[in-house]
């Protein structure tokens, strides 16, 4: 069966952090998880956007807490999609959250065989711009066989970088992964991690920002080449100067590259990685001929 945009939808979870998408694109949904201040529970972005959620992140008295969406939220999504032949259901990591899970529990109870979970092994901005990539291949035409074929492709050759102001909202929240080792660090010392396998992994420590920027620069620098298929991301949590810097970097480095998404950290994955936090992420990808 050939997937196009009219025949196929996509389905995110509300950590791609691109709350815009059904707005850009009539064929995508976002089903949100949840977040929870005290004794309130919030849909992350519906019903608390970034903004608010971390003025009250600066007052709160206790680390917010997280919760994936249920299967029950994934069955009002996919019911809500009667018209489309395919459903690509794509998710945070599997070993960060049990978003997938729901999704799964959702299409076996449906037993709809147009639902296919994608495990994105990754977060935030990395999905959204997976879920691009695949977008690009419906508006011309696809196949399930070649939507896993630039899965792997992704998993395997995506880029990513972030830095966080401290490492104990991760350690916090129990997806500090191997980095583990490095909780407990001086403020001033700012690690640099990546996201592999659907693991947070350290890459590097450095001392500042300054210092944590140039470690962005030279491997994003390494890692990519002058060219408009080059697609960028870029994520922050209320630290809008540091993602307009990396922006400069990609424009002044890279001014073929094509920037395709920048955006704040919604409240899911903020509670996760704290302010201060910013990301880059980057992918090679032409949509796969013509």
């Amino acid at each position: 069966m050939e997937l196009t945009a009219e025949n196929t939808a996509l389905v995110v979870d509300s950590t791609a952090d691109f709350p815009q998408a059904p707005q850009r694109f009539p064929n995508w949904r976002v089903v949100p998880l949840y977040v929870r201040f005290g004794d309130t529970s919030y849909r992350d972005y519906v019903e608390l956007e970034p903004a608010v959620f971390y003025e009250q992140l600066r007052d709160a008295s206790e680390t917010p807490t997280t919760s994936q969406p249920t299967p029950g939220d994934f069955l009002a999504a996919y019911e809500d999609l009667p018209s489309y032949k395919r459903i690509l259901s794509l998710h945070i990591a599997g070993k960060l959250s049990g978003t997938i899970e729901s999704a799964r529990a959702a299409a076996r109870e449906l037993g709809d065989e147009r639902i296919r979970t994608i495990d994105s092994e990754s977060a935030s901005a990395a999905i959204a711009m997976l879920g691009l990539a695949i977008q690009r291949r419906l508006e011309r035409g696809t196949s399930d066989e070649e939507v896993d074929e630039l899965v792997e492709r992704y998993r395997r050759d995506a880029g990513l970088l972030f830095t966080v102001d401290t490492l104990e909202f991760l350690a916090r929240g129990g997806r500090i992964g191997r980095a583990r080792a490095w909780a407990g660090e001086l403020l001033h010392i700012k690690p640099i991690l990546s996201i592999k396998g659907g693991e947070v992994l350290p890459i590097k420590r450095v001392r500042g920002n300054r210092k944590a920027f140039l470690e962005f620069a030279a491997a994003f620098d390494s890692g990519t080449s002058n060219a408009p298929t080059l697609r960028v991301g870029i994520a922050h949590a209320d630290a809008p100067e540091r993602a307009e810097a990396l922006a400069e970097l990609v424009r002044r480095t890279r001014p073929e590259a094509d920037l395709e998404l920048m955006t704040t950290l919604g409240p899911v994955v903020g509670a996760h990685a704290g302010p201060g936090t910013v990301g880059l992420f980057w992918f090679e990808d032409d949509g796969g001929g013509s």
